[in-house]
């Protein structure tokens, strides 16, 4: 913003903005909020916008107030016609315009993608890279098989970020390989309300249903022998698929829980594929095992 032929309080409006704003969104993501205290709508957003942005700081997220009535050369500068109007601003330049997100979820949501986009520093956002390393880390020693390595690295993890749903989801996981079901509930119980809600944890949520429901390991054999014995009683394929996925067969389980379906998909309220789609769900939507499975029960089911 040029200062020739500005008014000594505009000049200094323009310093103000500079420093409080320019120079710190340099590195950092800041959030102009520009309000008026005779404005209805602005004391409502207010409050939720100083929580998130508060929520957010240590991940490099700085909020800036400005009174349109006492600051009206910059409001003028940024053609701000009603209010509340709300800019994201980085390196000196807006990024995203905020001003139709009204509730925490809204701008939660806004500002992680921001955050994912641009190099903001901060501590929060080392520490948020430090963890995610650890947790690919751990997710690729579980996948290799070493459940237990992969628990040491996850609660080294847990304590540098006790919060995190990402890494309480992927501790729950290695704690469910080892067959330790209630620590993995007790780790999901003990996040904060709003943590415990991250879609994060979805994955883990329904592979604890699983183990629940399907409880410890049949024998196998004798339970494929007493199902091969009696096709027609789909109760039989049902626990052999308990005991499969009980086991970790999942091939197996989805088998068995697919052959029900293809016999009779109605089948005890259609339990058979209420299970299936928890199985997906618990290995995860995106995993190209369980697109392939969902192929297979969309051609038993559609044709």
């Amino acid at each position: 913003m040029a200062t020739l032929g500005m008014s000594a309080a505009d000049r200094a409006a323009v310093d103000a903005f500079k420093r409080d704003v320019v120079e710190p969104s340099m590195t950092q993501l800041v959030i102009v909020d520009f309000w008026a205290e005779w404005c209805g709508p602005c004391k409502q957003l207010g409050p939720v916008i100083e929580k998130v942005c508060a929520a957010y700081a240590d991940r490099g997220v700085k909020l800036v107030k400005i009174d349109v009535d006492k600051d009206k050369f910059i409001a003028a500068q940024f053609r701000v016609q009603s209010i509340p109007t709300v800019y994201a601003l980085f390196q000196g330049q807006p990024v995203a315009d905020l001003s139709q997100a009204r509730t925490e979820g809204q701008l939660t949501r806004i500002l992680d993608q921001l955050l994912a986009q641009l190099p903001i520093q901060s501590e929060g956002a080392d520490l948020a890279a430090e963890v995610a390393d650890y947790i690919a880390m751990a997710e690729e020693v579980l996948a290799a098989g070493d459940a237990e390595r992969a628990l040491g690295i996850l609660d080294q993890v847990a304590e540098m970020a006790p919060e995190d749903a990402a890494a309480v989801a992927a501790r729950g996981r290695a704690l469910l390989a080892l067959g330790r079901v209630d620590e993995a509930e007790a780790a999901i119980d003990a996040l904060p309300e709003a943590k415990a809600k991250d879609p994060a944890l979805a994955q883990l949520r329904a592979a604890l249903a699983l183990a629940r429901e399907a409880g410890p390991a049949g024998d196998i054999a004798q339970l494929r022998a007493a199902a091969d014995a009696a096709p027609e009683d789909l109760g039989r394929r049902f626990d052999l698929a308990q005991a499969l996925m009980a086991a970790g067969d999942r091939d197996g389980a989805a088998d068995a829980l697919l052959a029900i379906i293809a016999a009779d998909r109605g089948w005890n309220e259609g339990a058979a594929k209420d299970k299936l789609l928890t199985l997906f769900a618990a290995v995860g939507l995106e995993d190209p095992w369980v697109s392939a499975q969902r192929r297979r029960l969309s051609a038993i089911l559609f044709t």
